[in-house]
């Protein structure tokens, strides 16, 4: 297995079967993806195993009892990969704000560096026009303002969920030890990248509002965020680079 590329789900019935439909038609060879469902009550699950019983060994679904949260289904997801032999990992949404069409960038990308990041933050990246005023300003302070004053990251779009990883990378780091459970667990994993060595890019994307559904980020999920950004920095304050690229 080449790719694989780990999609979390909870609530996706619609956007599912038009996203697996769109990474297809890519045409990525040796390319699988894995929908990691927490029992979402639309029953997002339940389609994802019809499509993955058409397309064995292409398709593969891991059920979830319940809903517990994006970190862990991501860990889940990453250890799945590798438990298969898949060379490179990406994350990505269900809901269309990652474009598949940025996958293969990415891949040709990842030939150079150890991690590809689908950055808001670098020029030629954007965010949907329809984002409000106070949506847009918290996502840049936060990436650009916050996070940086407090973790010293140079990675621009540290929340960024849209991610390429060498298996190297992820074998790497020790999956056991990120506590990070809501989309904290982006940031927390931006920075053992960085802190361990490893040599990240980021490409400029285009970040798409939702298209199906509706959104999970909502005010007490953003203040957990931003909280737990400095449990992080307590946390790895003694981690020093252990490693200089895997190329």
């Amino acid at each position: 297995m080449e790719t694989m590329v780990v999609i979390p789900t909870y609530n996706e019935a619609e956007n599912i079967p038009k996203l697996i439909g769109e990474l297809f038609a890519l045409g990525i060879p040796d390319l699988s993806i894995l929908v990691v469902d927490d029992n979402s009550p639309d029953g997002t699950g339940e389609i994802a195993e019809e499509i993955a019983a058409r397309h064995p060994g292409m398709v593969h679904v891991i059920k979830r009892p319940a809903k517990m949260g994006l970190g862990t289904a991501y860990i889940t997801g990453f250890r799945y990969a590798l438990e298969h032999g898949a060379r490179y990992i990406i994350q990505m949404d269900a809901d269309f704000s990652h474009s598949p069409s940025y996958i293969p960038v990415m891949l040709e990308k990842i030939k150079e560096c150890d991690v590809v990041i689908g950055s808001r933050y670098v020029p030629g990246g954007k965010v949907d026009e329809l984002w409000g005023l106070n949506r847009v300003f918290l996502s840049w302070w936060a990436n650009r303002v916050y996070i940086p004053l407090i973790l010293h990251m140079k990675i621009k779009d540290a929340t960024s969920g849209f991610k390429c990883f060498r298996r190297e990378v992820l074998e790497a780091i020790d999956l056991s030890q990120i506590r990070s459970n809501g989309y904290v667990f982006q940031v927390e994993l931006a920075y053992l990248c960085e802190r361990m060595g490893f040599k990240v890019l980021e490409i400029p994307i285009y970040f798409e509002d939702r298209r199906i559904g509706k959104s999970k980020m909502d005010f007490p999920v953003k203040l957990e965020a931003a909280l737990r950004v400095w449990e992080i920095k307590w946390r790895y304050r003694n981690l020093r680079p252990r490693v200089e690229g895997v190329r």
